[in-house]
């Protein structure tokens, strides 16, 4: 099977035989009429080659300078410039993007065509197939064979680059144009000659591409050259696409097919690269979305690690805080708010330390899937810190509550011995009161039997007291513990235990002056009772008297 290439290159071969077989049948035609007719056709079709030749000639040198631009490099004259062979290899090489072999050095011709030999020989390696051509056509500046030459390297590197599918790179090119030029008035592209003429179709391609350079709305079909020349400076001062056409190139009779495809190809080439570097930029500003996006989730990362980190060193120092509330209340206060922290304020920042460890991990696999220099967080603020500052956040926890419930059971038993004194002094309170009533009664008798049996009465009555002595040092025994407890309400229950201990006092001087009293009643009743019995003495001693008088009379009476 033949290639795309060996057809354009006979097509080649098979134009310009054609030319000459046609110059030839018209000599002999003209040989054998010598009419004023014929010799005016052959000048016709000689100018018309001839001008053909021109135009290709300046298109193929324009386009190899724009070619050779790159390296600064330049040809003055197609014909000539090309003869050593050292632009031509330049030339592909450029083209190729390969190296092909060091140019010989030298100006003899063997050197030239030593040289020349070398580029052929690349485009044979190519599969470029260069028929009827040899480094000594080339060398010798046959113009016909070295504008087919650049024909066949512009068909093999830059219009090939169009081919779609089965068609041929003219086809191809030809669809690419009609398909970008789709629904532009005045604008109906089917060869690569007339179609072109009218300047409409450059504008329309210019304007498909880049509306802001060309306004197509404001063009004439009826002015073809200013719509060229619009479109051509356009694209060389804009676009950089050099210019390989001039207006009067394309507008005329039958514009030059080839030098046509090669000024098209540059504007393909040119929008294909335009759209890749779009697509390219697209790529760019993805992944410079994706790198800010990136960057922007690390920086929520460092703030949310640093304020979860300083909440958590914050939360420690108030969960190490031993400053109690002294009091039953105060401590179930503390501990429900320990318990609303537990539930309400911690379950969050868990969670947030969470999403911290998720959002690292997506940094990470992030940088590694654009292959970046994975991201460390800085000391203090990795995963690891983060779990290991958690770890001391659940012991402080762990102590504040057991110190808390330590302190709650503390309390509650304080108030369970705060109850207990003040149930025990309200007895001793009353207890001490009715026996102040009782001792400040007098009530000892009017006769000494009747002392005594106070009296008796008031020993019982000491030796209860003296009993009830260990239950007030209970009552006291009671406060001194509450106040070493450091019980909040520790001065109601010293004035009360004072108070209890003046009643105590006071019943205890109130029992020594009803002993005093007593003991008073008893000496003055033991002297009543003796002076009772003097005076029933000496009255019997009366009697005894008065009888012995009697006696002693009635003795008399009886012995005068």
């Amino acid at each position: 099977m033949t290639s795309t290439t060996d057809f354009d290159n006979v097509e080649i071969t098979q134009q310009y035989s054609r030319i000459n077989t046609r110059f030839e049948l018209l000599g002999e035609e003209l040989d054998n009429d010598n009419s004023s007719a014929r010799l005016f056709e052959r000048s016709r079709i000689k100018a018309l080659a001839d001008e053909r030749e021109a135009v290709q000639k300046k298109t193929f040198t324009k386009w190899v300078n724009s070619i050779l631009s790159r390296v600064s490099c330049r040809i003055s004259d197609l014909y000539l410039d090309l003869r050593d062979g050292r632009m031509l290899i330049k030339l592909l090489e450029l083209l190729s993007g390969e190296k092909l072999p060091k140019p010989t050095k030298g100006r003899m011709r063997i050197h030239c065509l030593e040289n020349v030999d070398k580029a052929l020989q690349f485009l044979k390696e190519q599969r470029v197939h260069l028929e009827n051509m040899g480094s000594h056509d080339i060398v010798d500046g046959n113009h016909r064979l070295i504008l087919g030459l650049i024909w066949t390297i512009i068909l093999r590197f830059q219009v090939n680059g169009t081919q779609r599918e089965s068609r041929t790179a003219k086809d191809a090119l030809l669809l690419w144009c009609q398909m970008k030029t789709a629904g532009y008035p005045n604008v109906n592209i089917t060869n690569f000659t007339t179609s072109w003429k009218d300047g409409m179709a450059f504008s329309a391609l210019i304007h498909k591409h880049r509306p802001d350079l060309v306004d197509y709305s404001g063009l004439k079909r009826s002015n073809p050259t200013h719509n060229l020349q619009n479109a051509f400076n356009v694209a060389e001062q804009t676009l950089g696409v050099a210019k390989l056409l001039d207006p009067e190139d394309v507008f005329t009779e039958n514009p030059d097919e080839k030098s046509i495809i090669t000024y098209v190809v540059a504007f393909y080439h040119y929008f294909s690269k335009m759209k890749a570097l779009a697509v390219e930029g697209k790529r760019v500003g993805k992944v410079l979305d994706h790198a800010i996006e990136t960057e922007k989730m690390i920086d929520k990362y460092e703030t949310l690690s640093s304020d979860l980190l300083t909440w958590i060193q914050q939360t420690i120092i108030i969960l190490n805080n031993r400053k109690l509330a002294n009091s039953l209340t105060g401590v179930q206060q503390q501990l429900q708010s320990f318990n609303s922290y537990r539930i309400v304020e911690k379950p969050p920042k868990f969670q947030e330390k969470g999403n911290l460890e998720v959002l690292l991990f997506t940094i990470q696999s992030r940088m590694r899937a654009n292959n970046q220099r994975v991201y460390t967080p800085k000391e203090g603020a990795l995963v690891a810190d983060l779990n290991r500052a958690w770890e001391h956040l659940e012991w402080a926890e762990h102590e504040r509550e057991r110190v808390l419930r330590d302190e709650l059971i503390r309390q509650e038993k304080l108030e369970q011995m705060a109850r207990r004194f003040d149930r025990k002094a309200s007895m001793r309170e009353t207890w001490l009161l009715e026996n102040q009533r009782l001792v400040a009664q007098d009530n000892f008798g009017y006769d000494l039997p009747a002392v005594e049996a106070a009296k008796k009465k008031h020993d019982a009555i000491e030796t209860d007291i003296a009993a009830y002595e260990e239950r007030i040092q209970g009552i006291v025994a009671i406060s001194k513990e509450l106040e070493s407890e450091r019980y909040h309400d520790t001065k109601r229950i010293d004035v009360r235990k004072d108070n209890i201990l003046r009643l105590w006092d006071y019943l205890q001087e109130l029992l020594k002056a009803r002993r005093a009293r007593l003991d008073k009643n008893l000496t003055l009743q033991r002297i009543f009772q003796e002076m009772l019995y003097i005076i029933n003495w000496m009255d019997g001693m009366k009697v005894h008297d008065a009888y012995c008088t009697y006696y002693t009379w009635l003795l008399l009476q009886s012995n005068p």
